[in-house]
């Protein structure tokens, strides 16, 4: 088998079971549940890995982004506005313009700066949503149903969901490979191997750090959008720095050589954390280790692991 072909395998063989999941005894509504949350979460941590895998530049404030794009549906609801071909172009826009603001001051610095100035403006943004009294505040705001789309209701179905979920992972994953892929992600790779080389055959990092995390933004706000609407329920803790160390945690374990790395780490530890839950009420005391000893002993996260036994 090729290198090409192997590296495609565990892509198409994952992405052919979430799109046969439905009818492989998965159809009851809470296994339908579980992969619309583990789809959407790999949605958001593919948005983390094109900073972490892309540019090199460890973030602790994606779910910001994540929870903008989720509040984006709670003001426009507010509004009277639920329609999805309006709602979703303002989650994605509201979200990567906050981290092209943010981003503008972040990329300025670089390792632990950067770590803490991304977790700062995270939380600027959580005492935010929990401050607005108009959409719950701490309590959250409840919605009674899900967005339409050309006035329809069809999202209000499990199955429609599901692979509504599932088309915006796969085109999240197919942008990220592109960007990797084209001019701007070789700057990208250039620039986190070694800045300075990179600045002296005439690309500056600054610029291209910037737009990968304005559009690492966008699709969390994707992401938001969707989450928003599987749950019909936003609070701030949405936008809590845990979340965005899940997300990071999701990035490190599934690898962070390749963005279906980000996917392959969300779906398991979903997954992994709803079976151990059904085992022990203290499933959090397997859980932490089991994770330790998969970052120490997986070079190369469950990516690598699937290339060696591919």
């Amino acid at each position: 088998m090729t290198g090409a072909l192997r590296a495609a395998a565990l892509p198409l063989l994952v992405f052919g079971l979430l799109a046969a999941a439905p009818f492989l005894g998965l159809g009851a509504g809470w296994a339908m549940t579980l992969l619309a949350r583990a789809m959407i979460l790999g949605i958001a941590a593919l948005s983390l890995w094109l900073v972490v895998g892309g540019a090199g530049l460890v973030s602790l404030g994606q779910a910001a982004m994540l929870g903008i794009g989720a509040y984006a549906v709670v003001v426009l609801d507010a509004a009277g506005v639920t329609e999805a071909l309006v709602v979703t172009p303002v989650a994605i826009g509201a979200a990567a313009l906050f981290a092209l603001a943010t981003g503008a001051v972040a990329m300025r610095t670089g390792g632990v700066s950067f770590i803490m100035i991304t977790l700062a403006f995270g939380q600027m943004a959580f005492f935010t949503a929990s401050s607005l009294a108009i959409y719950g505040g701490d309590d959250g705001y409840t919605l009674y149903g899900r967005s339409t789309v050309a006035g329809a209701r069809w999202m209000q179905d499990r199955l429609a969901f599901h692979y509504l979920c599932l088309g915006l992972l796969l085109g999240s994953f197919l942008l990220c490979r592109m960007l990797l892929a084209s001019r701007f992600g070789r700057v990208l790779r250039a620039a986190r191997e070694n800045a300075l080389r990179a600045q002296a055959v005439g690309f500056e990092p600054y610029p291209y750090r910037l737009v990968a995390y304005a559009i690492a933004g966008g699709i969390a706000g994707l992401a938001g959008f969707l989450l928003a609407n599987a749950t019909e329920f936003v609070a701030p803790s949405f936008l809590a720095w845990q979340r965005s160390g899940d997300l990071l945690f999701m990035v490190i374990l599934g690898g962070l050589g390749s963005p279906f790395g980000a996917v392959l780490g969300a779906l398991a530890i979903v997954l992994l954390e709803e079976w151990l839950g059904h085992l022990t009420q203290h499933w959090r005391l397997i859980f932490g280790p089991l994770l330790v000893l998969a970052v120490l002993f997986l070079r190369g996260g469950l990516v690598g692991l699937g290339r060696r036994h591919g």
